[in-house]
C-alpha cells in the first residue's frame, strides 16, 4: 500500500553542530550497562561529516557547506552501519572509535534513503581489524529494557542510555517524509548525534536509533529501526546495488461498519479491507479496482482493520509486502462484486511518489535560457523556493490523488527570471507550471531542452498552466542576450539534466 504520510512532529536526529548539554537522568555508566551489552561500545564509532547542501534557488551554484556528527557500528569486515541522514550529501566522512582519537576517512558503500540506512567503510581498513562486529538479535518484546549507545550532542565520549520498549508499529520515517516502515518506540534518551547508533538488548543489536518527537510534542520518545528493516536493506545490497522498497501503490479503508460490510457482500467474519484508490502505474494497477475487498496476502487473512497475523504477531498488512524485493511476487485474494478472485502480483517500486519526498545526494537539475530558469517540480524545490502559486501547489499536493503524473511524469516549473533587458516585465511569470513551449507539450525537463532547440519560429512562446497570457521572447534577441546573462550572473553552464 502507499507508504507516504505527513510527518510534521518527527525529527531525524543527526547533522547538528556540537552544543553543551546537561546529562539526561537516564544516562548510565558503562559498568551499569555491562549486563545488557558487555563491551558492545568497542565496535561503535563516531562519524564526523562535512556536508554540501544543494542550492535549489540557484541550482548552478555548488551549494552551502555545513557539517555535523552521528554514530555508526561495525557489522562485518570494514562495514559500518549508520543512518542515511547521517551521511546524506556528505563531501567528507571521518570515523573514530572511543579508544582511538585519530580520525580515519570513510566513504559510502550503499545508501537507502527510503529506510534511512547506509553502509560505510573506512578507506584504510587496518585501523579497525581488531574490532569485533556486533551481532543482530530479533524484535524486542514490549516493556523490556534496551540501551542506546552513541555520541549524542556532538560529544567525544560514548553515551549509554537505558529505556523501555513502549510500542512496535508501522510508523512514518522522517528522512524522506513519504516513507513508512516498521519502527520501535522507546523511552531511552535519543538525541542529535545518537542517530545511526545501535540499540541493544542482551548483547545483541535490536535496532538503529534514528528519530524522535520534538520536545514540544513529547519528552523522551525516540524510535529505532528494527532488525527486519535492517536485514532487508542488507539483503537488498548483496548484489552490489540497492533496488529500493516495493509497494502495492493502493490505499485501503477498514470495513468495521456492519452496514458497509453487508453492502460489500462481506460475511461478517472480520476479514477484508476495501480498496480506496489504485495507482495505474503501481504493482496492482491492472489488477485491483476501487471498491474491491482485499481478503488475504500470501494466504495471510487481512483483518477488517488492515492488520494481519504474521510471524506470530499482529501487524500492518504492508509488512508482508515490505519483506519482499523488486521482482518478487505475492499471492493476492480479493473480492469483487461478491465474487472471490485470486491474482499473482509482481512487485515493483512506485516512482511517482518519490518526487513528493525529500531527495539527497544529487545535483539540482535545471535549464537557463535568456534568463528564464526551468526546474523539475519536487519537494526540495518547493521547500527552497517557498512557492505560493496556487497552480503549482495544486499539482504538487494532488500529484498522486488526481493521477497528474500520468500526463506530466515530471512537471516543470519556471522558477525565476533573471532580470535583463531582453526579458523585461516577465518576472511575474516566475513560479508557474510550464505547459508548452512552441507547441511542444512539456512533460519533463528534457522536453524543455528539445523545445528550445527547435529554431523554426522567430519567437519563443512559453505557455504556462492556468495562465491566460503566454511568455514571449524574440528568438534572435534572446540568443544574443543569453551569453551576456550567463556572464552577468556567473552561471558556468546553461543546463544540467542529470548524469547519463
Amino acid at each position: 500500500m502507499m507508504n507516504h504520510r505527513l510527518l510534521l512532529p518527527f525529527l531525524a536526529f543527526a547533522i547538528l553542530p556540537p552544543v553543551m548539554a546537561q546529562p539526561a537522568p537516564e544516562t548510565a555508566t558503562a559498568s551499569q550497562a555491562i549486563d545488557v551489552a558487555s563491551g558492545a561500545w568497542d565496535g561503535v564509532v563516531n562519524i564526523d561529516v562535512s556536508v554540501l547542501f544543494p542550492d535549489y534557488r540557484e541550482p548552478w551554484n555548488a551549494g552551502q557547506p555545513s557539517g555535523g556528527s552521528g554514530t555508526g557500528f561495525l557489522i562485518g569486515k570494514n562495514r559500518f552501519l549508520t543512518n542515511a541522514h547521517v551521511v546524506s550529501n556528505a563531501t567528507r566522512i571521518l570515523i573514530r572509535t572511543s579508544n582511538d582519537p585519530e580520525p580515519h576517512p570513510a566513504k559510502i558503500v550503499h545508501i537507502a534513503h527510503d529506510c534511512d540506512l547506509a553502509l560505510i567503510e573506512a578507506e584504510d581498513a587496518k585501523h579497525f581489524e581488531k574490532l569485533t562486529p556486533l551481532d543482530f538479535g530479533g524484535i524486542p518484546q514490549l516493556n523490556t529494557e534496551v540501551i542506546a549507545i552513541g555520541y549524542p550532542i556532538g560529544g567525544d565520549r560514548i553515551s549509554v542510555t537505558r529505556g523501555v520498549v513502549s510500542r512496535i508499529d508501522f510508523r512514518p520515517y522522517s528522512h524522506t517524509s513519504v516513507d513508512s516502515h516498521l519502527a520501535i518506540q522507546v523511552d531511552a534518551a535519543i538525541n542529535p548525534g545518537n542517530s545511526g547508533g545501535p540499540v541493544m538488548q542482551g548483547g545483541k543489536v535490536v535496532g538503529v536509533a534514528f528519530q524522535g518527537f520534538s520536545g514540544r510534542v513529547a519528552q523522551n520518545v525516540g524510535y529505532m529501526i528494527p532488525v527486519p528493516v535492517i536485514k532487508r536493506f542488507l539483503k537488498d545490497v548483496e548484489d552490489g546495488r540497492y533496488d529500493h522498497y516495493v509497494d502495492l501503490a493502493a490505499s485501503d479503508f477498514p470495513i468495521e461498519n456492519p452496514a458497509q460490510a453487508k453492502a460489500l457482500g462481506i460475511n461478517g467474519d472480520g476479514i477484508g479491507v476495501m480498496v480506496g484508490d489504485v495507482e495505474p502505474a503501481g504493482s496492482v494497477g491492472e489488477i485491483l479496482k476501487v471498491g474491491d475487498v482485499i481478503l488475504s496476502i500470501d494466504d495471510n487473512p487481512v483483518l477488517n482493520n488492515g492488520l494481519v497475523r504474521f510471524e506470530g504477531e499482529l501487524m500492518d498488512m504492508n509488512e508482508i509486502v515490505e519483506r519482499k524485493f523488486a521482482g518478487d511476487t505475492i499471492k493476492l485474494a480479493f473480492q469483487r462484486d461478491g465474487k472471490k478472485q485470486e491474482a499473482t502480483v509482481k512487485l515493483k517500486r512506485f516512482d511517482p511518489y518519490v518526487r513528493l519526498g525529500a531527495q539527497y545526494n544529487q545535483r539540482p537539475r535545471y535549464i537557463v535560457h535568456a534568463g528564464v530558469v526551468f526546474q523539475p517540480l519536487d519537494r526540495n524545490l518547493m521547500d527552497a523556493h517557498q512557492i505560493r502559486d496556487s497552480t503549482v501547489n495544486y499539482v504538487f499536493d494532488n500529484f498522486l490523488t488526481d493521477k497528474l503524473y500520468v500526463e506530466r511524469p515530471e512537471p516543470v516549473v519556471l522558477t525565476n527570471v533573471l532580470p535583463d533587458e531582453v526579458n523585461t516585465w516577465l518576472t511575474p511569470y516566475a513560479h508557474s507550471i510550464v505547459d508548452e513551449i512552441n507547441g511542444v507539450k512539456i512533460q519533463s525537463l528534457k522536453d524543455v531542452q528539445t523545445a528550445l532547440a527547435k529554431k523554426d519560429k522567430p519567437f519563443i512562446e512559453i505557455r504556462l498552466l492556468e495562465k491566460n497570457r503566454p511568455l514571449v521572447l524574440k528568438r534572435e534577441l534572446a540568443e544574443t542576450a543569453h551569453a551576456r546573462i550567463m556572464q552577468t550572473y556567473n552561471i558556468p553552464a546553461d543546463a544540467y539534466l542529470g548524469d547519463e
